[in-house]
Protein backbone atom coordinates (compact mmCIF):
# COMPACT_ATOMS: atom_id res chain seq x y z
CA UNK A 1 0.00 0.00 0.00
CA UNK A 2 1.31 3.42 -0.91
CA UNK A 3 2.07 5.81 1.93
CA UNK A 4 -0.91 8.13 2.09
CA UNK A 5 -0.61 11.89 2.31
CA UNK A 6 -1.79 12.08 5.89
CA UNK A 7 0.62 9.45 7.08
CA UNK A 8 3.39 11.39 5.34
CA UNK A 9 2.21 14.54 7.11
CA UNK A 10 2.15 12.69 10.43
CA UNK A 11 5.72 11.50 10.04
CA UNK A 12 6.78 14.98 8.98
CA UNK A 13 5.17 16.41 12.11
CA UNK A 14 7.08 14.01 14.32
CA UNK A 15 10.33 14.87 12.56
CA UNK A 16 9.76 18.60 12.98
CA UNK A 17 8.76 18.25 16.62
CA UNK A 18 12.16 16.69 17.32
CA UNK A 19 14.00 19.58 15.68
CA UNK A 20 12.62 22.74 17.28
CA UNK A 21 15.11 25.50 17.92
CA UNK A 22 14.84 27.63 21.07
CA UNK A 23 13.41 31.13 20.98
CA UNK A 24 13.43 33.51 23.94
CA UNK A 25 11.41 36.50 25.05
CA UNK A 26 10.85 38.40 28.30
CA UNK A 27 7.37 39.35 29.52
CA UNK A 28 6.56 41.20 32.73
CA UNK A 29 3.11 40.23 33.95
CA UNK A 30 1.30 42.12 36.70
CA UNK A 31 -1.05 41.43 39.57
CA UNK A 32 -2.99 44.63 40.36
CA UNK A 33 -4.11 43.24 43.73
CA UNK A 34 -0.55 43.07 45.11
CA UNK A 35 2.61 45.17 45.18
CA UNK A 36 6.34 44.56 44.82
CA UNK A 37 7.80 41.81 42.70
CA UNK A 38 10.60 42.09 40.16
CA UNK A 39 10.69 43.88 36.81
CA UNK A 40 8.99 46.87 35.24
CA UNK A 41 6.43 47.65 32.59
CA UNK A 42 3.84 45.05 33.41
CA UNK A 43 1.18 47.52 34.48
CA UNK A 44 -0.17 48.62 37.84
CA UNK A 45 0.50 46.41 40.84
CA UNK A 46 3.00 43.62 41.43
CA UNK A 47 5.58 43.13 38.66
CA UNK A 48 6.35 39.52 37.70
CA UNK A 49 9.16 39.40 35.15
CA UNK A 50 9.21 36.06 33.34
CA UNK A 51 11.84 34.62 31.00
CA UNK A 52 10.12 32.51 28.37
CA UNK A 53 11.79 29.90 26.17
CA UNK A 54 9.72 28.40 23.38
CA UNK A 55 9.84 26.20 20.26
CA UNK A 56 10.85 28.10 17.15
CA UNK A 57 12.22 27.35 13.70
CA UNK A 58 14.93 29.98 14.31
CA UNK A 59 16.88 30.31 17.55
CA UNK A 60 17.16 33.78 19.05
CA UNK A 61 15.39 36.68 20.70
CA UNK A 62 11.71 37.24 19.88
CA UNK A 63 11.77 34.90 16.89
CA UNK A 64 8.44 33.55 15.69
CA UNK A 65 6.94 30.69 17.67
CA UNK A 66 6.83 27.53 15.57
CA UNK A 67 3.57 27.35 13.66
CA UNK A 68 2.54 23.80 14.46
CA UNK A 69 1.32 22.32 16.70
CA UNK A 70 0.27 24.54 19.62
CA UNK A 71 2.41 23.95 22.66
CA UNK A 72 1.68 23.21 26.35
CA UNK A 73 3.29 25.33 29.07
CA UNK A 74 5.58 24.60 32.01
CA UNK A 75 5.87 27.40 34.58
CA UNK A 76 9.07 27.07 36.63
CA UNK A 77 10.01 28.35 40.10
CA UNK A 78 13.69 28.80 41.01
CA UNK A 79 15.43 27.83 44.23
CA UNK A 80 16.39 30.11 47.13
CA UNK A 81 18.87 32.81 46.00
CA UNK A 82 19.14 31.14 42.59
CA UNK A 83 18.72 32.77 39.20
CA UNK A 84 16.51 31.41 36.43
CA UNK A 85 19.55 30.83 34.20
CA UNK A 86 20.80 28.11 36.55
CA UNK A 87 18.12 25.97 34.91
CA UNK A 88 19.26 26.18 31.30
CA UNK A 89 19.56 22.38 31.44
CA UNK A 90 15.78 22.27 31.88
CA UNK A 91 14.80 24.49 28.97
CA UNK A 92 17.51 23.16 26.66
CA UNK A 93 16.13 19.66 27.15
CA UNK A 94 12.39 20.33 27.09
CA UNK A 95 11.83 23.17 24.61
CA UNK A 96 13.04 21.17 21.56
CA UNK A 97 10.44 18.53 22.47
CA UNK A 98 7.64 21.06 22.05
CA UNK A 99 7.11 22.75 25.43
CA UNK A 100 6.98 26.44 26.36
CA UNK A 101 9.02 27.11 29.54
CA UNK A 102 8.22 30.20 31.62
CA UNK A 103 10.74 31.04 34.38
CA UNK A 104 9.43 33.41 37.06
CA UNK A 105 12.11 35.79 38.42
CA UNK A 106 10.45 37.20 41.54
CA UNK A 107 11.62 36.49 45.13
CA UNK A 108 15.23 35.92 44.12
CA UNK A 109 17.01 37.88 46.81
CA UNK A 110 18.92 36.78 49.90
CA UNK A 111 18.08 39.99 51.77
CA UNK A 112 15.27 40.76 52.18
CA UNK A 113 14.23 37.15 52.60
CA UNK A 114 11.88 35.91 49.87
CA UNK A 115 8.15 35.68 50.47
CA UNK A 116 7.14 32.08 49.78
CA UNK A 117 3.46 32.97 49.70
CA UNK A 118 4.00 35.66 47.08
CA UNK A 119 6.18 33.32 45.03
CA UNK A 120 3.46 30.66 45.00
CA UNK A 121 0.89 33.26 43.96
CA UNK A 122 3.24 34.45 41.20
CA UNK A 123 3.60 30.93 39.79
CA UNK A 124 -0.16 30.45 39.76
CA UNK A 125 -0.76 33.82 38.12
CA UNK A 126 1.85 33.28 35.41
CA UNK A 127 0.27 29.90 34.62
CA UNK A 128 -3.04 31.68 34.00
CA UNK A 129 -1.45 34.54 32.08
CA UNK A 130 0.51 32.20 29.80
CA UNK A 131 -2.63 30.33 28.77
CA UNK A 132 -4.39 33.65 28.11
CA UNK A 133 -1.66 34.68 25.63
CA UNK A 134 -3.17 32.18 23.23
CA UNK A 135 -5.96 34.69 22.59
CA UNK A 136 -3.94 37.89 22.84
CA UNK A 137 -3.72 39.70 19.49
CA UNK A 138 -0.19 40.89 18.80
CA UNK A 139 1.43 38.40 21.17
CA UNK A 140 4.12 36.02 19.91
CA UNK A 141 2.00 33.30 21.44
CA UNK A 142 -1.36 34.19 19.90
CA UNK A 143 -2.87 30.92 18.67
CA UNK A 144 0.23 28.94 19.73
CA UNK A 145 -0.51 27.89 23.34
CA UNK A 146 -2.18 24.59 24.14
CA UNK A 147 -4.52 25.04 27.10
CA UNK A 148 -2.55 22.72 29.37
CA UNK A 149 -0.03 23.88 31.98
CA UNK A 150 2.17 22.21 34.59
CA UNK A 151 3.83 24.11 37.44
CA UNK A 152 7.32 22.90 38.29
CA UNK A 153 9.92 24.12 40.75
CA UNK A 154 13.21 23.38 42.48
CA UNK A 155 13.89 23.71 46.21
CA UNK A 156 12.07 26.86 47.37
CA UNK A 157 10.36 26.92 43.97
CA UNK A 158 9.27 23.32 44.52
CA UNK A 159 7.61 24.26 47.80
CA UNK A 160 6.06 27.32 46.17
CA UNK A 161 4.70 24.98 43.47
CA UNK A 162 2.63 23.29 46.19
CA UNK A 163 1.33 26.67 47.33
CA UNK A 164 0.41 27.53 43.74
CA UNK A 165 -1.38 24.20 43.24
CA UNK A 166 -3.58 24.35 46.35
CA UNK A 167 -7.22 24.08 45.23
CA UNK A 168 -6.06 24.92 41.70
CA UNK A 169 -7.89 22.69 39.21
CA UNK A 170 -6.90 24.85 36.22
CA UNK A 171 -3.45 23.26 36.08
CA UNK A 172 -2.75 19.82 34.64
CA UNK A 173 -0.12 18.74 37.17
CA UNK A 174 2.89 19.64 39.31
CA UNK A 175 6.55 18.61 39.50
CA UNK A 176 8.76 19.17 42.53
CA UNK A 177 12.55 18.90 42.28
CA UNK A 178 13.79 18.51 45.86
CA UNK A 179 10.90 20.72 47.07
CA UNK A 180 11.58 22.65 50.28
CA UNK A 181 9.15 23.27 53.11
CA UNK A 182 7.95 26.87 53.06
CA UNK A 183 6.19 29.47 55.17
CA UNK A 184 3.20 29.16 54.79
CA UNK A 185 3.65 25.41 54.89
CA UNK A 186 3.88 23.56 51.56
CA UNK A 187 3.40 20.29 53.44
CA UNK A 188 0.15 21.49 54.99
CA UNK A 189 -1.48 22.47 51.68
CA UNK A 190 -0.75 19.15 49.96
CA UNK A 191 -4.02 17.71 51.23
CA UNK A 192 -5.73 20.28 48.99
CA UNK A 193 -3.87 19.23 45.82
CA UNK A 194 -5.57 16.64 43.60
CA UNK A 195 -3.84 17.08 40.22
CA UNK A 196 -1.20 14.54 39.04
CA UNK A 197 2.08 15.08 40.87
CA UNK A 198 5.69 13.96 40.48
CA UNK A 199 8.25 14.51 43.26
CA UNK A 200 12.00 14.00 42.73
CA UNK A 201 14.47 13.64 45.59
CA UNK A 202 18.20 13.09 45.96
CA UNK A 203 18.84 10.48 48.63
CA UNK A 204 21.88 12.42 49.96
CA UNK A 205 20.25 15.85 49.96
CA UNK A 206 21.33 17.62 53.13
CA UNK A 207 19.91 21.02 52.15
CA UNK A 208 16.28 19.86 52.19
CA UNK A 209 16.47 16.42 53.83
CA UNK A 210 13.88 14.14 52.15
CA UNK A 211 12.42 12.88 55.42
CA UNK A 212 11.47 16.43 56.45
CA UNK A 213 10.61 17.92 53.06
CA UNK A 214 10.02 15.76 49.99
CA UNK A 215 8.44 12.71 51.58
CA UNK A 216 5.88 14.57 53.74
CA UNK A 217 4.72 16.48 50.66
CA UNK A 218 4.34 13.29 48.64
CA UNK A 219 2.55 11.51 51.45
CA UNK A 220 0.20 14.45 52.03
CA UNK A 221 -0.89 14.86 48.40
CA UNK A 222 -4.52 14.00 47.65
CA UNK A 223 -3.67 13.24 44.00
CA UNK A 224 -5.01 9.97 42.60
CA UNK A 225 -1.87 9.82 40.45
CA UNK A 226 1.24 10.78 42.40
CA UNK A 227 4.80 9.48 42.23
CA UNK A 228 7.91 9.87 44.35
CA UNK A 229 11.37 9.20 42.87
CA UNK A 230 14.48 9.00 45.04
CA UNK A 231 17.73 9.16 43.08
CA UNK A 232 20.31 7.05 44.91
CA UNK A 233 23.42 9.06 45.77
CA UNK A 234 21.82 12.24 44.42
CA UNK A 235 22.13 15.73 45.83
CA UNK A 236 20.00 18.83 46.18
CA UNK A 237 21.61 21.20 43.68
CA UNK A 238 22.27 18.65 40.95
CA UNK A 239 18.81 19.13 39.42
CA UNK A 240 20.16 22.49 38.20
CA UNK A 241 23.40 23.60 36.62
CA UNK A 242 26.23 24.67 38.89
CA UNK A 243 25.21 27.70 40.98
CA UNK A 244 27.45 29.31 43.59
CA UNK A 245 24.81 29.93 46.27
CA UNK A 246 23.24 26.49 46.00
CA UNK A 247 26.54 24.64 45.69
CA UNK A 248 27.98 26.46 48.70
CA UNK A 249 24.97 25.51 50.80
CA UNK A 250 25.24 21.91 49.66
CA UNK A 251 28.95 21.75 50.48
CA UNK A 252 28.16 22.54 54.11
CA UNK A 253 25.22 20.15 54.52
CA UNK A 254 25.11 17.23 52.08
CA UNK A 255 27.36 14.21 52.50
CA UNK A 256 28.02 11.12 50.44
CA UNK A 257 26.80 12.33 47.05
CA UNK A 258 28.00 9.55 44.77
CA UNK A 259 26.77 10.44 41.26
CA UNK A 260 27.60 13.30 38.93
CA UNK A 261 25.35 16.23 38.12
CA UNK A 262 24.95 14.92 34.56
CA UNK A 263 23.95 11.46 35.81
CA UNK A 264 21.34 12.90 38.16
CA UNK A 265 19.84 15.03 35.42
CA UNK A 266 19.78 12.11 32.96
CA UNK A 267 17.88 9.92 35.44
CA UNK A 268 15.46 12.77 36.08
CA UNK A 269 14.70 13.28 32.40
CA UNK A 270 14.27 9.55 31.75
CA UNK A 271 11.31 9.64 34.14
CA UNK A 272 10.11 13.21 33.64
CA UNK A 273 9.82 13.07 29.83
CA UNK A 274 7.10 10.39 29.56
CA UNK A 275 5.26 11.88 32.55
CA UNK A 276 5.03 15.25 30.80
CA UNK A 277 3.94 13.56 27.57
CA UNK A 278 1.16 11.82 29.50
CA UNK A 279 -0.02 14.83 31.49
CA UNK A 280 0.41 17.66 28.97
CA UNK A 281 -0.27 15.80 25.72
CA UNK A 282 -3.01 13.48 27.03
CA UNK A 283 -1.06 10.43 25.89
CA UNK A 284 -2.17 7.31 27.74
CA UNK A 285 0.53 5.22 26.09
CA UNK A 286 3.10 7.57 27.61
CA UNK A 287 1.65 6.66 31.02
CA UNK A 288 2.78 3.09 30.40
CA UNK A 289 6.19 4.40 29.31
CA UNK A 290 6.39 6.49 32.49
CA UNK A 291 5.60 3.51 34.68
CA UNK A 292 8.19 1.45 32.85
CA UNK A 293 10.75 4.22 33.43
CA UNK A 294 10.08 4.04 37.18
CA UNK A 295 11.09 0.39 37.06
CA UNK A 296 13.89 0.54 34.52
CA UNK A 297 15.80 3.73 35.44
CA UNK A 298 18.83 2.40 37.26
CA UNK A 299 19.78 3.97 40.57
CA UNK A 300 16.29 5.14 41.56
CA UNK A 301 13.76 4.02 44.15
CA UNK A 302 10.14 5.01 43.73
CA UNK A 303 6.62 4.99 45.13
CA UNK A 304 3.57 5.58 42.92
CA UNK A 305 -0.21 5.45 43.01
CA UNK A 306 -0.76 5.94 39.25
CA UNK A 307 -2.93 3.17 37.84
CA UNK A 308 -1.91 1.22 34.76
CA UNK A 309 -3.85 2.24 31.65
CA UNK A 310 -6.78 -0.06 30.95
CA UNK A 311 -7.99 -1.41 27.61
CA UNK A 312 -11.67 -0.69 28.14
CA UNK A 313 -12.28 2.11 25.63
CA UNK A 314 -14.44 1.22 22.62
CA UNK A 315 -14.30 2.26 18.96
CA UNK A 316 -17.26 2.29 16.57
CA UNK A 317 -16.61 2.52 12.83
CA UNK A 318 -19.13 3.32 10.10
CA UNK A 319 -16.80 3.61 7.05
CA UNK A 320 -16.83 7.41 7.26
CA UNK A 321 -15.72 8.05 10.80
CA UNK A 322 -14.57 6.41 13.99
CA UNK A 323 -15.96 7.35 17.37
CA UNK A 324 -15.72 6.25 20.96
CA UNK A 325 -18.70 6.15 23.32
CA UNK A 326 -16.36 5.84 26.32
CA UNK A 327 -16.84 8.96 28.47
CA UNK A 328 -13.75 10.98 29.33
CA UNK A 329 -12.28 14.42 29.84
CA UNK A 330 -9.69 14.18 27.05
CA UNK A 331 -9.25 12.03 23.96
CA UNK A 332 -6.27 11.24 21.74
CA UNK A 333 -6.29 9.30 18.46
CA UNK A 334 -3.29 7.34 17.17
CA UNK A 335 -2.35 5.76 13.87
CA UNK A 336 0.34 3.10 13.59
CA UNK A 337 1.31 3.76 17.19
CA UNK A 338 1.91 7.50 16.72
CA UNK A 339 -0.13 10.44 17.98
CA UNK A 340 -2.40 12.09 15.41
CA UNK A 341 -1.64 15.66 16.40
CA UNK A 342 -4.81 17.71 16.86
CA UNK A 343 -7.17 14.71 16.82
CA UNK A 344 -8.46 15.13 20.36
CA UNK A 345 -12.24 14.72 20.00
CA UNK A 346 -14.35 11.63 20.61
CA UNK A 347 -14.85 11.37 16.83
CA UNK A 348 -12.28 10.94 14.05
CA UNK A 349 -13.24 11.69 10.43
CA UNK A 350 -11.36 9.27 8.17
CA UNK A 351 -9.93 10.67 4.91
CA UNK A 352 -10.86 8.42 2.01
CA UNK A 353 -7.24 7.83 1.00
CA UNK A 354 -5.91 7.08 4.46
CA UNK A 355 -4.95 3.60 5.64
CA UNK A 356 -3.39 2.43 8.87
CA UNK A 357 -4.03 0.94 12.29
CA UNK A 358 -6.08 3.24 14.53
CA UNK A 359 -6.69 3.37 18.24
CA UNK A 360 -7.88 5.94 20.79
CA UNK A 361 -7.04 6.71 24.40
CA UNK A 362 -9.50 8.24 26.83
CA UNK A 363 -8.29 10.16 29.88
CA UNK A 364 -10.67 10.76 32.79
CA UNK A 365 -10.52 11.28 36.52
CA UNK A 366 -10.41 7.49 36.87
CA UNK A 367 -7.24 7.21 34.79
CA UNK A 368 -6.45 6.13 31.23
CA UNK A 369 -8.26 3.69 28.98
CA UNK A 370 -7.08 2.62 25.55
CA UNK A 371 -9.12 0.89 22.87
CA UNK A 372 -8.83 -2.07 20.60
CA UNK A 373 -7.15 -1.56 17.20
CA UNK A 374 -8.90 -1.10 13.85
CA UNK A 375 -6.88 -1.50 10.67
CA UNK A 376 -8.08 0.15 7.45
CA UNK A 377 -6.71 -0.37 3.94
CA UNK A 378 -6.04 2.96 2.24
CA UNK A 379 -6.93 3.69 -1.36
CA UNK A 380 -4.35 4.35 -4.05
CA UNK A 381 -5.47 7.82 -5.10
CA UNK A 382 -1.92 9.11 -5.14
CA UNK A 383 -0.27 8.79 -8.55
CA UNK A 384 2.91 10.29 -9.86
CA UNK A 385 2.36 13.51 -11.83
CA UNK A 386 5.71 14.58 -13.20
CA UNK A 387 6.76 18.06 -12.14
CA UNK A 388 9.80 19.79 -10.68
CA UNK A 389 10.05 22.68 -8.26
CA UNK A 390 12.89 25.10 -7.55
CA UNK A 391 14.57 26.74 -5.74
CA UNK A 392 14.03 24.55 -2.70
CA UNK A 393 14.27 26.00 -0.13
CA UNK A 394 12.97 29.35 -1.31
CA UNK A 395 12.39 32.74 0.27
CA UNK A 396 10.34 34.31 -2.51
CA UNK A 397 9.16 32.62 -5.74
CA UNK A 398 8.73 28.85 -6.03
CA UNK A 399 8.92 27.78 -9.69
CA UNK A 400 6.94 24.68 -10.70
CA UNK A 401 7.39 23.08 -14.13
CA UNK A 402 5.28 20.28 -15.65
CA UNK A 403 6.27 18.00 -18.54
CA UNK A 404 3.05 18.92 -20.34
CA UNK A 405 0.09 21.26 -20.08
CA UNK A 406 -1.69 20.47 -16.81
CA UNK A 407 -5.38 21.15 -16.24
CA UNK A 408 -6.21 20.91 -12.55
CA UNK A 409 -5.36 22.81 -9.39
CA UNK A 410 -2.75 23.01 -6.66
CA UNK A 411 -2.81 23.41 -2.87
CA UNK A 412 -0.16 24.51 -0.41
CA UNK A 413 -0.55 22.80 2.96
CA UNK A 414 1.18 23.33 6.26
CA UNK A 415 2.54 20.35 8.18
CA UNK A 416 -0.81 19.87 9.93
CA UNK A 417 -2.43 19.18 6.54
CA UNK A 418 -4.30 22.53 6.60
CA UNK A 419 -4.69 24.06 3.13
CA UNK A 420 -3.24 27.60 2.99
CA UNK A 421 -3.65 28.29 -0.74
CA UNK A 422 -5.76 26.72 -3.49
CA UNK A 423 -5.48 27.85 -7.13
CA UNK A 424 -6.43 26.51 -10.56
CA UNK A 425 -3.74 25.33 -12.98
CA UNK A 426 -3.98 25.48 -16.78
CA UNK A 427 -0.37 25.74 -17.85
CA UNK A 428 2.92 23.90 -18.02
CA UNK A 429 4.49 26.09 -15.35
CA UNK A 430 3.69 28.07 -12.20
CA UNK A 431 5.34 30.86 -10.24
CA UNK A 432 4.08 30.72 -6.65
CA UNK A 433 4.78 33.69 -4.37
CA UNK A 434 5.94 32.28 -1.00
CA UNK A 435 7.07 35.57 0.52
CA UNK A 436 4.03 35.65 2.83
CA UNK A 437 4.76 32.22 4.30
CA UNK A 438 6.57 31.83 7.61
CA UNK A 439 9.85 29.97 7.72
CA UNK A 440 9.33 26.23 7.83
CA UNK A 441 8.26 23.20 5.80
CA UNK A 442 5.22 22.93 3.53
CA UNK A 443 3.60 20.54 1.10
CA UNK A 444 2.70 21.30 -2.53
CA UNK A 445 -0.13 19.07 -3.73
CA UNK A 446 -0.95 19.00 -7.46
CA UNK A 447 -4.31 17.57 -8.67
CA UNK A 448 -5.40 16.46 -12.15
CA UNK A 449 -8.34 14.19 -13.11
CA UNK A 450 -8.70 12.74 -9.62
CA UNK A 451 -4.98 12.04 -9.32
CA UNK A 452 -2.55 13.94 -7.13
CA UNK A 453 1.13 14.12 -6.25
CA UNK A 454 2.65 15.75 -3.18
CA UNK A 455 6.14 17.21 -2.78
CA UNK A 456 7.74 18.89 0.19
CA UNK A 457 9.39 22.32 0.04
CA UNK A 458 10.80 24.75 2.58
CA UNK A 459 10.76 28.50 3.12
CA UNK A 460 13.86 30.04 4.67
Amino acid sequence: MKLSLLLFVLLLQLQLMAQFSIGHTTITFNDPSRSGGFGTGGGAGRQIQTEIYYPSYTAGENTAVASYPNFPVIVFGHGFAMSWDAYSNIWQHLVPQGYILAFVRTEGSLIPAPSHGDFGADLALVATKMLALNGTVGSLFNGKVKQKVVIMGHSMGGGATMLAAENNSSIAGIVGLAPAETNPSAVAVCENISVPALIFSGSNDGVTPPIDNHLPMYQGLASACKSYVSITGGGHCYFANSNFNCDFGESTSSQGISITRAEQQQKTFEILDPWLQYVLNTDCYALADFQASLINTAGTVNQTTCAQPGINALIYWDNIQMSTPTPGDYYQWYVNGQIMVGETNDTLIIPVDFGGTFTVSVLSANGCDTSNFITLQGSVGEEQLNFSLYPNPTNAILNVEFQKQLLGHYEILDVSGRALTKEAVNSNQLKIDCSNLSKGSYLLKIYENGRYTTKKFSVN
